[in-house]
């Protein structure tokens, strides 16, 4: 800008979408340009102190770990997702009928409130038995079955817009994992959603007392010299311990020495990464 204005130069939705644009390589080389300013004397020191030897000697200590950055969202049930891509589906369904002015009236194509008290019935007890709520998922999967076909048969789908059509394919996953888990009497499916705003959230399972899964993006960490980077973020779950040997080497990049000591969690120490390490 030419000359200081007091109006905002864009509006503050637009952060969203510069945030997106940051992973993980370009926070860790802003961290490391910060940090590169404090430990620039002490390395020049380190290279003149071993400029006689072939490898510099091993300095320094490393802190590797793990944790989960919870999301914000409601703990997940088989039965309450499927009632809101239930939800989702009829307002779906709202949308294309008010578009194509169909003949056919909107509650005969979704059984909505037959759908909505079968599900309030399950719900709202405390500990329904599970041949009651197995019976409750069944009926959620057929109304949603239902609504998919009728959203087939109106067709027109150009005329949804971005966030309906999304949404849409999201609605068609989750119904996909619900059947093949409910018809193979399974609880777990491979890259499982959670949540039909952020499909991406996967559970995490951790083995904490009282939070022995969490829901939301998997981090590992290091902690160089005092100074902590963030090594991998994943939606998916991981082993930490394979991720020892490049945080190490990224360690020697950064400072030109490797560690004089290592500390993490029981988990890292396999036999390959203690073979290695020695």
């Amino acid at each position: 800008m030419k000359a200081y204005s007091n109006e905002s130069p864009f509006d503050s939705s637009m952060f969203v979408h510069f945030r997106k644009r940051i992973g993980v390589n370009l926070v860790n080389k802003i961290n490391e340009e910060m940090v590169k300013e404090q430990t620039e004397v002490a390395g020049t020191l380190v290279v003149k102190k071993s400029s006689e030897i072939s490898e510099p000697k091993n300095q320094g200590k490393l802190i590797l770990d793990a944790t989960c950055a919870p999301a914000d969202l409601k703990y997940p049930t088989d039965l309450g997702l499927l009632n809101q891509a239930r939800e989702h589906t009829k307002k779906i369904i709202d949308a294309l009928h008010n578009q194509i002015k169909s003949p056919v009236k909107k509650s005969l194509l979704t059984y909505r409130n037959r759908a909505r008290k079968e599900y309030l019935t399950i719900a709202k007890q405390r500990k329904p038995r599970r041949k009651s709520r197995r019976k409750a998922i069944k009926k959620q999967l057929q109304y949603i079955q239902r609504n998919l076909t009728n959203i087939e048969r109106m067709g027109e789908l150009q005329l949804l817009n971005k966030s309906h059509y999304k949404m849409l394919l999201v609605v068609a996953e989750v119904y996909r994992q619900q059947l093949s888990m409910y018809e193979k009497k399974e609880h777990s499916i491979p890259d499982r959603i959670v949540s039909l705003k952020q499909p991406q959230i996967r559970p995490i399972v951790r083995g904490k007392a009282g939070k022995s899964v969490e829901f939301g993006a998997k981090l590992s960490a290091s902690c160089r010299n005092g100074y902590v980077f963030l090594d991998l973020l994943s939606w998916d779950n991981f082993n930490e311990s394979g991720d020892l040997k490049t945080q190490v080497e990224a360690f020697k990049r950064f400072t030109g020495f490797y560690p004089e000591s290592i500390h993490v969690d029981r988990i890292y120490r396999t036999e390959e990464n203690r073979i290695w390490c020695k």
